[in-house]
C-alpha cells in the first residue's frame, strides 16, 4: 500500500469513527432512562458483514462496548442471510448472547448501500425496568429476574414488531420509558446506516473490505507490539469482596505469551445462588478492558485489538451458566479489572495503579406513596461512584467510575423521575487511602422519599466488608457504609425498606493509596488539608 493510499485509510478510519460517534449521540439526546441521557449507559459501534467490529463510539462503557463485540456474533448465528433484509432491527436482552443480563438491551441492524450488505451497526442501553424483581440480587434464578427476549426481529423491512411491543408493555413497570428506549435504540443504528452510506458515497466507496483489512492489520500488529514488550511468564492474585451474604473469592492466573495474554479464573469460588454471577461474555469484557488499559490504552477497540486478550475458566461465578440469576453481574464484573491489574502488577511492579472501589454504588428505588395518602408510582435509578486507586505518580480519581465509566446523574435528572429528594451529594473526607499518592475519595450520598412517600430499595454495593487495597505500601481506602440517618445498619445487597420520615445515607468505599505513606511530601498533605479531603480525624 503506498503512503498516500495509507493516509487515505487513516482518514477513512477517522472518518468511521466519527460516524459512530454520532451514531451514539443519537441515542444520548433520545433516550427516555436517566441511565442512558444522563449517565451515558450505553454503547455503540459498527461492524464489517462478518460481525468484526470495526470502530466502537468513544462515549459508552466497557462492559458495553466489549460485550458487543462477541454479541454480534451471536445475532448472526441465529438469523441467517437469506432473512436479512433492508429496514431490519434485531434485538435480545438475552444475558448469554448480550451483555450480560436482562436490564441491557442489545440491538443490531445491517446497512445497505445500492442494496449490498456493507456493515452491521449495534448498540446497546440499560432500560430501567424489565419486570421479575427488578434490578436485584434476590432471584434465585433467570427466569424470576424479567422477561428475556431471545435474538429476533424488531423490526423487518421498516415494521415494526407490534406483537413485541405489546409484550414488552404488558411485562414492565415503566412501560413508557422502555419502549420509548426501544425506539431510541433503532434510531441510533438508523443514523449510524446513514452517516456510514453518505460517506462511502462521498469516497466512491463499494464495500468496507479494504478499510476493514486496514484497521484489523494495524491494530492487531501494534496490539502485538505492546504485548512482545511485557516480561513473558505465569502471575496470579485473587481478591476477596463482599458477596451477597458471604465472602467471594476471586482469583486470576495471567500468563503473558507472545501471541497474547490469556487471564484463568480457576480458583474463583463458585456459582452463587443469588443474582450476582456473571455470564462469562462479561467477564471477558472487563478483563479484556482492565490488560488493555494498562498494557495497549491508546490503540483504538476494535476486534483485532482485542483478540490478544483472551479469557478460560471453569463454570463459577466469572462463568456462570444458564439459568443462574445474574442480574447484578456488575458488581463481580467490575472487579475484574481490579483482579487481573493485580496479577499485573506482579509483572510490572510500581506502574500499576492501587484497588479502587471498583463496582458501581448503583441504588433503584421503587417509590409508592404512603398507605391513604395520594402521589406518584416511580421506577428510580441512581448511579454513583467511589474512589479509584492511586496511581504510581497521581493520586486516584475521586468518585469517579472506574472501570465502567458511566457518569454521575446530575440530582436534578433523578429527582425529576420520581418523588424522592437528594439531600447530599457531597466527596467523603478521608476515605481515600493514605500513601505516596493517596487513593481517591468516595462521597457521601443522602436520599429521601418525598413527602408523603416512601420507598424499597435495592442495594448493589460491594467493599463494605472488603475495602479496596493500597500498592506497593499504600494503605487501603475506607470501606463503605450503608445506612439509615437515626445510625440503623442496612445490608450491602438485596432489597430494602427507606419509611417516610427516614433518610437511606450511603458512604462510597475510597481508593486505596500508592506507596509508602511517609514518602508523602508535605505540600501535597497540605492541599489536601485545604480542600477538605483529609481531616484532623484521619492524622
Amino acid at each position: 500500500m503506498s503512503g498516500i493510499s495509507e493516509i487515505r485509510m487513516q482518514v477513512m478510519w477517522n472518518r468511521l469513527i466519527s460516524v459512530v460517534e454520532e451514531q451514539a449521540m443519537t441515542l444520548l439526546r433520545t433516550a427516555f432512562s436517566t441511565s442512558v441521557r444522563e449517565a451515558g449507559d450505553l454503547s455503540a459501534g459498527v461492524f464489517n458483514p462478518d460481525g468484526l467490529m470495526l470502530a466502537q463510539a468513544v462515549t459508552g462503557t466497557p462492559g458495553h462496548v466489549n460485550t458487543m463485540a462477541e454479541a454480534v456474533l451471536h445475532f448472526l448465528e441465529e438469523i441467517p442471510p437469506e432473512e436479512i433484509f433492508e429496514g431490519d432491527c434485531y434485538v435480545t436482552n438475552d444475558p448469554w448472547k448480550g451483555t450480560g443480563h436482562l436490564h441491557d438491551i442489545t440491538m443490531v441492524a445491517p446497512s445497505f448501500l445500492d442494496g449490498k450488505l456493507v456493515a452491521f451497526f449495534a448498540c446497546t442501553a440499560h432500560v430501567v425496568d424489565v419486570g421479575g424483581r427488578g434490578f436485584g440480587a434476590d432471584g434465585k434464578s433467570v427466569y424470576e429476574e424479567g422477561i428475556l427476549i431471545p435474538i429476533m426481529k424488531f423490526a423487518e423491512r421498516g415494521e415494526v414488531n407490534r406483537d413485541l411491543i405489546k409484550i414488552l408493555r404488558n411485562n414492565v413497570r415503566e412501560a413508557n420509558q422502555v419502549v420509548g428506549d426501544f425506539y431510541s435504540l433503532a434510531a441510533c443504528n438508523e443514523v449510524g446506516h446513514r452517516r456510514l452510506t453518505d460517506m462511502m458515497r462521498e469516497t466512491e466507496m463499494e464495500s468496507l473490505d479494504e478499510l476493514s483489512g486496514f484497521i484489523f492489520s494495524r491494530s492487531r500488529q501494534a496490539t502485538l507490539e505492546r504485548i512482545s514488550a511485557l516480561p513473558k511468564g505465569t502471575y496470579e492474585n485473587e481478591l476477596n469482596v463482599d458477596g451477597y451474604d458471604e465472602p467471594i473469592r476471586l482469583a486470576t492466573t495471567l500468563t503473558v505469551s507472545d501471541d497474547g495474554v490469556n487471564a484463568d479464573f480457576t480458583g474463583t469460588d463458585g456459582v452463587s445462588k443469588w443474582g450476582i454471577n456473571v455470564p462469562i461474555i462479561y467477564t471477558k469484557a472487563y478483563a479484556c478492558y482492565g490488560l488493555k488499559c494498562a498494557i495497549a490504552p491508546d490503540i483504538p477497540n476494535n476486534s483485532a485489538s482485542l483478540e490478544p486478550f483472551t479469557v478460560s475458566s471453569p463454570v463459577n461465578i466469572l462463568n456462570a451458566q444458564r439459568p443462574a440469576p445474574v442480574s447484578l453481574r456488575h458488581v463481580m464484573g467490575h472487579m475484574v479489572p481490579d483482579l487481573v491489574l493485580g496479577a499485573l502488577a506482579r509483572a510490572l511492579p510500581g506502574k500499576i495503579p492501587a484497588e479502587g472501589a471498583a463496582a458501581l454504588w448503583n441504588i433503584h428505588l421503587s417509590v409508592r406513596p404512603q398507605e391513604g395518602k395520594e402521589g406518584r408510582h416511580a421506577e428510580v435509578l441512581m448511579f454513583n461512584s467511589g474512589g479509584a486507586g492511586a496511581r504510581a505518580a497521581l493520586d486516584g480519581l475521586s468518585a469517579t467510575a472506574f472501570p465502567s465509566g458511566v457518569h454521575t446523574m446530575p440530582i436534578e435528572a433523578t429527582e425529576h423521575t420520581g418523588p424522592v429528594v437528594i439531600w447530599r451529594k457531597e466527596l467523603r473526607p478521608d476515605s481515600g487511602g493514605d500513601g505516596r499518592m493517596r487513593g481517591g475519595l468516595g462521597q457521601i450520598i443522602e436520599i429521601a422519599p418525598a413527602d408523603g412517600h416512601e420507598f424499597d430499595f435495592s442495594a448493589m454495593f460491594d467493599r463494605v466488608y472488603h475495602p479496596a487495597k493500597g500498592r506497593d505500601g499504600g494503605r487501603e481506602g475506607a470501606p463503605g457504609v450503608v445506612e439509615l440517618d437515626d445510625g440503623t445498619k442496612l445490608r450491602p445487597k438485596g432489597w430494602q425498606h427507606v419509611p417516610a420520615g427516614r433518610r437511606l445515607i450511603l458512604k462510597a468505599p475510597g481508593g486505596g493509596g500508592f506507596g509508602d505513606p511517609s514518602e508523602r511530601s508535605e505540600e501535597a498533605r497540605s492541599a489536601d488539608e485545604i480542600a477538605g479531603y483529609v481531616t484532623e480525624n484521619r492524622k
